[in-house]
């Protein structure tokens, strides 16, 4: 993994949050923003993903690596199927655990990643 594309992620992931959380505060359902920031979020994580698994040599514990990549690819799809289906202001509240989550996540797998090298 790439320490500074991992940073990049978890950055845009916070910001994601951000964002949901003030249009949660404004009582706004998810719209077009909050769901292309999940698209562009989702395709980082591929990309990631991707990277990873191309070494996923260097790594100690790989089970743990894979469960946690697999884990962080699905959060943002049903991110975006939940958070449509939640036309409250829950809806981008679920946005932003989710994009938090993906950051958290991240940032776990940097360190399961670097513990093995």
């Amino acid at each position: 993994m790439i320490g500074a594309y991992s940073g990049w992620l978890i950055g845009a992931a916070l910001l994601l949050a951000l964002v949901a959380v003030v249009t949660a505060v404004r009582d706004r359902p998810m719209g077009p923003v909050l769901l292309a920031g999940l698209a562009v979020l989702e395709v980082a994580l591929l990309v990631q993903a991707g990277l990873a698994l191309a070494k996923i040599g260097q790594v100690g514990d790989k089970a743990t690596f894979v469960g946690y990549l697999l884990g962080v690819v699905v959060i943002p799809p049903a991110a975006v199927w939940w958070g449509r289906a939640e036309r409250t202001r829950w809806g981008p509240g679920v946005i932003a655990v989710a994009a938090f989550t993906v950051a958290v996540m991240t940032g776990r797998l940097l360190q399961i990643w670097n513990a093995g090298a």
